[in-house]
């Protein structure tokens, strides 16, 4: 397989709210474009080819075809191809798959890819009715107000039922996940201020969203967007002579991962009735990206950008990818294991609960601090010696699920 390497990017601040400042979904496009360019070091006209990742863009800014930006920004990219994708949460993740299958195959050496939503200028019921569109419409989540919480609390009852779940873990994951965001200046909450009390069990502080999910639980509506600037050994070796790097030094994929389920939760749970791990295709993805990149166990690694649209979801993926056996994710929690000074890290970012979620945006978005960290370029949020760093980005209830391991060196 051929090498792809990450050349540079950028990420928007995700606490801007756009349309509020009088810009749309073309501006947050600019912007992180621009910014990747710079980042990279690289002329606009260097990019051959470029790839999308948007949920829904046609719901949120009656905006379709958004792959049409690149020439609408630079001359230079005006008659490049370009291409969007959609997997819900995970649009991100499959821009990036798709970047790496032309450089792979050696259809072109520079690929721009970009996620991105603008999400935040319409009210949260009709933001939330916008994102059920990843759930099987007319056949799950019909009778509630809020798609999601309402999904992800059917998860943490099925995690009841086969092992056993403590709110206080789930309480805990959301409060590291806000407390290292606290570190990072593209944070969406960066700001907030949480009084004692409000990752406990106080229905005033924290109030019940959805039977087992409370309000700290939940991943926030974001606006942002994220770029990364990929290229092929030839592009990298050339970066690294103009830049002065060694070509070890900077930041490739080394494995990747991407499995999917039937769209209905309930026939997930089905498939896995009677076994340990409620999404067994999940641990075959990870599997699949520690094995192509040359790693036995999960825990070779020195951390995680994982999905945690909720707290729930991070539970899910402690188990999930190996860090414990099947129900025991509360053991990584309560050992310490998953802050940023524990021996495996995750989301030192901040993740989708603190950072923010900016749907199409977030599997760019964890590639992007993956390459920070194993450069030593994550500021703030920087652990010591990381090297490969992993991203899990999953849509709807783990429909698709993505995994890319990033490092640097042999």
């Amino acid at each position: 397989m051929s090498q792809v390497y990450i050349l540079g990017g950028a990420q928007t601040d995700f606490a801007r709210n756009w349309s509020r400042e009088g810009l749309e979904i073309y501006d947050l496009f600019a912007a992180a474009l621009a910014d990747a360019i710079t980042d990279a070091d690289i002329d606009p006209g260097q990019i051959e080819v470029g790839h999308v990742g948007n949920f829904a863009g046609e719901l949120f800014t009656g905006q379709g075809l958004i792959n049409g930006f690149f020439g609408q920004v630079y001359p230079e990219l005006a008659a490049i191809p370009t291409s969007r994708h959609e997997a819900a949460c995970a649009s991100g993740s499959i821009a990036m798959l798709s970047a790496m299958r032309d450089i792979e195959a050696g259809h072109y050496d520079v690929a721009g890819v970009l996620g991105l939503e603008l999400m935040r200028n319409v009210n949260g019921k009709t933001g939330a009715e916008y994102l059920g569109a990843a759930a099987w419409q007319g056949h799950e989540a019909t009778d509630c107000v809020y798609p999601w919480p309402h999904m992800f609390d059917r998860i943490t009852r099925e995690y009841e039922q086969r092992h056993g779940i403590s709110s206080e873990h789930l309480a805990r994951i959301a409060e590291i996940n806000f407390g290292n965001a606290k570190a990072n200046p593209r944070a969406q909450t960066r700001e907030w201020q949480f009084p004692p009390g409000c990752f406990t069990q106080d229905d005033n502080l924290n109030p019940v969203i959805e039977g087992l999910v409370r309000k700290m639980d939940c991943g926030q509506i974001t606006d942002g967007a994220a770029c990364l600037i990929l290229g092929s050994e030839k592009a990298a070796w050339q970066y690294a002579v103009r830049t002065g790097k060694r070509l070890a030094d900077i930041p490739r994929i080394k494995g990747w991962g991407h499995r999917s389920a039937p769209i209905l939760l309930e026939r997930k749970l089905q498939l896995s009735a009677g076994q340990p791990l409620l999404f067994p295709h999940v641990q075959m993805m990870m599997q699949d990206a520690l094995q192509r990149g040359g790693f036995n166990h999960i825990s070779d690694l020195d951390g995680l950008e994982t999905h945690d649209c909720f707290s729930v979801t991070e539970y899910m993926a402690i188990d999930h990818s190996g860090l414990t056996a099947p129900g025991e994710s509360w053991k990584a929690v309560e050992e310490g294991r998953i802050t940023r000074d524990g021996d495996f890290p995750i989301n030192p970012s901040g993740g989708l609960i603190g950072l923010g979620h900016p749907v199409g945006a977030t599997g760019v978005r964890m590639a992007l601090d993956c390459a920070r960290q194993v450069t030593g370029r994550a500021g703030a949020c920087q652990l010591p010696g990381a090297e490969n760093m992993a991203t899990f980005n999953l849509g709807g209830s783990a429909t698709t699920c993505v995994s890319l391991i990033v490092g640097v060196g042999s």
